[in-house]
């Protein structure tokens, strides 16, 4: 006897039954990863036909699409300026609805990322909407390396740098930074 069909006298009518709902759950699933795959595809195809100076991004080396490795190249007249800075992202399975995770991988002295990478950012967190894109977030860490939000630090001994003393601040930068392949 094959106990893993479900029994469906019992079920209410009207309503899907067990079976019925795990395959529509599968179906659903695979759906948000195409809607997913082909968001990022898109995303992917105006990086690079409409590159924008300073930033960029692609899959990893091993092709999953919701994988990335980036790159910001540090804005001029600030502390990184010219500065080769990896990071990483990585989607979820609903995005854009929910943010990507986003994280230094260059070791980075700056008062909103912590010395694990993390990154203190508004649009990464409470203020994502499905309007962002892998460019809007890179631009505006971009902006975040000149304009840092000392109000909100992970990193309170360089907010504190950053605020008092230019000249040590810009050295814990340079100290800190070391170019990496990935």
């Amino acid at each position: 006897m094959n106990f893993a069909l479900e029994d469906t006298q019992n079920s209410m009518p009207g309503q899907p039954t067990m079976l019925e709902q795990q395959k529509l759950g599968s179906a659903t699933r695979k759906a948000d990863a195409q809607s997913v795959t082909k968001r990022l595809q898109s995303e992917l195809m105006t990086l690079m036909m409409s590159p924008t100076p300073g930033i960029s991004a692609f899959p990893g080396a091993d092709g999953n699409m919701l994988n990335w490795v980036a790159t910001i190249i540090g804005p001029k007249d600030t502390p990184y300026a010219d500065l080769n800075l990896k990071l990483s992202f990585e989607f979820p399975s609903n995005y854009p609805y929910s943010p990507p995770t986003v994280l230094f991988k260059t070791p980075i002295y700056h008062p909103n990322v912590d010395f694990s990478g993390r990154i203190c950012l508004d649009i990464l967190k409470d203020k994502w909407s499905a309007v962002y894109n892998v460019e809007t977030v890179l631009l505006s860490l971009q902006s975040l390396l000149g304009e840092p939000n000392n109000a909100s630090p992970l990193n309170n001994e360089a907010a504190q740098l950053h605020q008092k003393d230019s000249a040590e601040y810009q050295r814990k930068v340079l100290a800190r930074h070391r170019d990496i392949d990935e």
